[in-house]
């Protein structure tokens, strides 16, 4: 072996190899010039940095980037930061890129310029036909083709198929009210302040609902249809259904000064009373009330959620003119039912679409804006925010729910008519999916069978 081989040998021997911790005198003191000899290895320590990251193909990954691109998130970096806050993921930016090329999952240029022109201008019409009232713009439209379809297209071939296909409704979209005059709202985070409303523009058909949004983010946190949204135990039990949802209640509820909110005022002061009597109701009051033109939040909440889909539910609702007799009890029965659960599922699709929706940047405003409002909600302290979630015992609330009645409290039928109406619907029709446009067919369908 000649003398280079031997010294190589030597360096290769496991028996010299040395921990620089426990040989610290060997290593060279802070700002000498000697450098540590690492053989061209930067990772000299063999530390696999990478490690404890999901690689490529991972189907948890999957799935969080087919929920964010449904969702109309795109950009890597957002969604290499909600990764992280939802599912404890740790991806950098670019790693979401290479994932996403793994998946084949494009974005809105490289989708409009390679999908058939068919399929793309149905994907539009498909939306269309579910605003027969035209309230909802290109950006609305594209929004709801990527939640609903999972396809993303560029505005502007949304906005030309629609100009092309319904030029006279972009003159007619324009707000339907007087604008109230705008004040800036101030609130430091989420569930800092809970807005909570009615909305009445379906009751005459018999179907009111109730919601509340968060003030800081504007997300939706619920929305329901309920057969009255006047009576207090109802209202108290859909607060309780919220509180027991998130874990804990709101610095602050804000209401309008409708008597059915009395028992949400008495729950609210209770809850924090029992659960955080270190923030005196004196100093902070845990229940708020407004008049209605000024409970801004919800307020503005309305009237999109009228314009986009409520004109459009009386539409559908009238087409059933021919076959529906409100006198018959079997066919009031059965409408309830059968609306009831249709206008459910359209309003969690609606708070999905809206807590997804991102809305304009607003540099006048204090609370956050550029993005939706899922995103500043899970991020909240990217923006500033501070989370005011107060927890409760989870128990307690559950309790308090079943005793002021329980789901029956916002039920349209009974529990056996609906049990029935179910076995029918699954057994006889096949489980059909319930929509807009084919729940008169199901009614008649189902009429005999009841």
């Amino acid at each position: 072996m000649s003398d280079s081989e031997a010294e190589i040998a030597s360096m290769l021997d496991p028996t010299d190899v040395r921990d620089p911790d426990e040989n610290s005198q060997d290593m060279p003191a802070a700002g000498s010039s000697t450098q540590i000899p690492r053989n061209g290895n930067n990772n000299w320590r063999g530390t696999n940095q990478y490690k404890h990251r999901p690689p490529i193909g991972d189907e948890t990954v999957h799935q969080a980037l087919l929920d964010y691109h449904r969702r109309n998130i795109t950009d890597k970096r957002t969604i290499s930061e909600l990764l992280k806050s939802d599912y404890g993921i740790t991806l950098s930016a670019s790693s979401v890129t290479r994932h996403k090329s793994h998946w084949r999952i494009k974005a809105s240029r490289v989708t409009t310029a390679t999908m058939p022109e068919i399929d793309k201008r149905q994907a539009v019409f498909d939306e269309m036909a579910k605003d027969p009232n035209g309230q909802r713009g290109p950006r609305i439209i594209k929004e709801r083709i990527a939640l609903d379809q999972g396809i993303h297209l560029t505005r502007l071939y949304v906005e030309n198929t629609m100009r092309a296909q319904d030029p006279e409704g972009f003159q007619s979209r324009e707000p339907a009210s007087k604008k109230i005059s705008r004040s800036v709202l101030i609130c430091i985070g989420p569930h800092q302040e809970w807005s909570g409303d009615g909305h009445d523009k379906l009751a005459g058909i018999g179907f009111p609902i109730w919601g509340v949004r968060d003030v800081w983010s504007g997300k939706w946190l619920g929305l329901w249809v309920v057969p009255n949204n006047r009576l207090k135990d109802s209202i108290a039990y859909l607060f309780l259904k919220l509180v027991h949802e998130y874990g804990g209640i709101p610095v602050q509820m804000t209401t309008d000064c409708g008597s059915e909110l009395v028992s949400v005022y008495g729950f609210a002061n209770a809850l924090r009373e029992a659960f955080v009597s270190d923030l005196p109701i004196e100093e902070l009051a845990a229940h708020r009330f407004l008049q209605s033109i000024h409970n801004i939040t919800i307020e503005r909440g309305w009237l999109r959620l009228r314009l986009e889909w409520g004109e459009n539910v009386k539409i559908f609702w009238d087409a059933g003119s021919t076959v529906y007799n409100s006198e018959d009890s079997k066919h009031y029965d059965l409408a309830r039912w059968l609306w009831s659960t249709l206008i459910q599922t359209e309003l969690d699709h609606l708070r999905d679409a809206f807590n997804n929706h991102r809305v304009r940047k607003d540099r006048g405003k204090a609370l956050p804006s550029g993005l939706a409002p899922n995103v500043s909600f899970s991020l909240y302290e990217k923006y500033g925010g501070e989370n005011g979630l107060l927890p409760v015992d989870c128990t307690i609330v559950k309790q308090l729910m079943e005793n002021i009645g329980g789901e029956d409290l916002i039920r349209f039928v009974s529990r056996d008519y609906a049990a029935k109406a179910q076995a029918v619907f699954v057994d006889q029709l096949g489980n059909p999916k319930l929509t807009m446009t084919n729940v008169w067919d199901i009614f008649q369908e189902m009429l005999p069978c009841i």
